[in-house]
């Protein structure tokens, strides 16, 4: 997840500057050093950001499949009581 956040974070960096600089009529040189900087800033940002939003969704989805098992298992726990309880009678 945190190479499609950087990727798209820096791309859209770099085309925002570029884009920016043909509106303005910037020289290209500079123009390019620029969107190439912007792209490598964003770049990290976005990777960072992705690092971050990879670790809380993995923690989530842990999370709701641990109290989902432990939910299955105490139904299959009262499931077995209640046959037991059944054979006695």
């Amino acid at each position: 997840m945190f190479r499609s956040f950087a990727a798209s974070l820096g791309a859209l960096a770099m085309g925002l500057v570029a884009l920016r600089g043909a509106i303005l009529g910037e020289p290209t040189g500079s123009v390019a050093l620029e969107a190439i900087t912007a792209m490598a800033v964003f770049a990290v940002v976005g990777g960072v950001a992705g690092w971050i939003a990879d670790t809380l969704v993995r923690d989530a989805v842990e999370q709701a499949f641990r109290k989902r098992v432990e939910w299955y298992r105490e139904g299959l726990s009262d499931a077995r009581l209640s046959e037991e309880g059944s054979k006695r009678d």
